[in-house]
């Protein structure tokens, strides 16, 4: 046992060049925190893939997956319409032969007032449920 303890001494520091050491180098992966940027989009969706929260309005679904009343969809749909016919005359009637006439319009929820200024048409949409103004100035050419 002597032996093999004195042996075991005087070997080990032959050993030692063998044994050596490297540094230890941290590489973030996250691109938030320096990593590869091109991880970013597996991380998303990793990290969507995991994510077990659910929304409480989500929760309340009907069986048919909408939680939207469909009297609410269509006056929603009704406004966007008329908005999207009133820009198609605008632009008409704009570079056509007629002129837009002037006054105030009540349409869905929206308050529409035209009038005619020296430098062009204003058009000031009003939203009667929320109040947001949206006003549109087209010049003449």
């Amino acid at each position: 046992m002597k032996k093999f303890l004195l042996l075991l001494l005087f070997t080990f520091p032959l050993f030692q060049d063998f044994c050596n050491g490297q540094q230890l180098v941290y590489r973030a992966k996250n691109p938030a925190f320096g990593g590869e940027t091109f991880n970013y989009q597996w991380m998303l969706s990793s990290a969507q893939a995991q994510d077990t929260t659910v929304d409480p309005a989500q929760q309340q679904k009907s069986q048919l997956g909408n939680t939207r009343n469909p009297l609410a969809d269509f006056s929603e749909s009704l406004n966007r319409q008329i908005l999207s016919r009133l820009s198609r005359e605008l632009v008409v009637r704009q570079f056509g032969e007629e002129e837009l006439a002037e006054g105030t319009y009540q349409l869905g929820d929206y308050q529409i007032e035209i009038g005619n200024e020296g430098a062009g048409i204003n058009i000031n949409i009003v939203d009667v449920q929320t109040g947001a103004t949206t006003v549109v100035d087209v010049p003449f050419f």
